[in-house]
């Protein structure tokens, strides 16, 4: 059996059934120093977005050649060093699948929050004022929904906004998706141009940078919503709070964040920022489809090891 450690906590069935398989169960979070030091004992460990399985982490665990899997609980693995890990002969793995909805469905409510200017009006009342008046939104029906990014959170998105009444287009690096002609595929600039609110479904490319800075706000239609459920450094935050202060965005909602937890106060307090700390698959019922996941992968890979 094996020797599992759980760095950023998991559904506590999760962890039950792999103990109950006989398998040894850590769930403790170390800093990295530590980290280095203790990923040699193990010979899987699972981790979400707090902590980063880096080169130096991989080569103290090469130290003793335990470690054969690590999972990461959600969507993507950039905080963890793949292709490093693959030349040392350990298997990444992710659970793709398990909060699909639960992103989607934040991704939809933050629309609602800068539309109809819930998130600052729930501020502002909190504080004493009345601003019943100031506070004209949107509505969602009819308007165009462009998703950049067209895998699975962003198809469970463009269902909901289809639902709401919403236009739904799209735009994916490997094209036009086969079986969802209900939405439009669109090229990248018609989609900066032409959608009402814009939602971002891609991970971070640390090589080249924000996808969307200064030039693709430029693009954007006046007065559109920008939305990432995504990954932080996918939005260039300078740009934004640049765009937001000019006016040629009405609104912006972050689930994520260039730095996490986020420093800058400007981000913090504007007054046109929708904010919620990283909380994408932050639900009951996603945490144990992650758990489940997490313990069949490990079923699959290590069999009767």
């Amino acid at each position: 059996m094996a020797k599992i450690l759980i760095t950023d906590g998991i559904d506590k069935g999760a962890a039950e059934a792999l103990r109950s398989a006989g398998h040894e169960v850590a769930t403790q979070f170390y800093p990295p120093e530590e980290l280095c030091e203790q990923v040699k004992d193990f010979n899987v460990i699972v981790v979400r977005s707090a902590t980063k399985v880096t080169k130096e982490i991989l080569d103290g665990a090469a130290q003793t050649g335990a470690l054969s899997l690590i999972i990461r609980g959600g969507v993507g693995v950039d905080n963890i060093d793949v292709n490093y890990a693959k030349q040392l002969g350990i298997t990444v793995r992710n659970t793709p699948a398990a909060s699909s909805n639960a992103v989607a469905e934040l991704a939809v409510g933050h629309m609602f929050a800068v539309a109809r200017h819930i998130f600052i009006a729930n501020v502002t009342m909190r504080a004493g004022a009345w601003e019943k008046k100031k506070y004209t939104g949107h509505e969602l029906q009819g308007k165009t929904l462009g998703l950049i990014g067209f895998g699975r959170i962003a198809r469970e998105t463009a269902r909901i906004a289809r639902a709401i009444g919403m236009n739904v287009v799209y735009n994916s690096r490997s094209g036009k998706k086969d079986g969802y002609d209900d939405f439009e595929y669109r090229s990248f600039a018609d989609i900066l141009s032409g959608s009402d609110f814009i939602s971002l479904h891609v991970p971070a490319d640390k090589e080249n940078g924000a996808l969307i800075g200064a030039a693709e706000f430029a693009q954007m239609k006046d007065g559109a919503y920008l939305i990432n459920c995504a990954r932080g450094g996918v939005v260039d935050e300078e740009a934004l709070l640049a765009a937001l202060d000019s006016g040629k965005i009405a609104a912006a909602a972050l689930d994520v964040f260039e730095t996490e937890p986020p420093k800058d106060e400007r981000i913090l307090t504007h007054e046109r920022i929708s904010l919620t700390p990283h909380i994408g698959a932050s639900t009951k019922e996603a945490q144990q489809k992650i758990g489940a996941e997490v313990v069949g992968i490990i079923e699959q890979e290590l069999g009767g090891k």
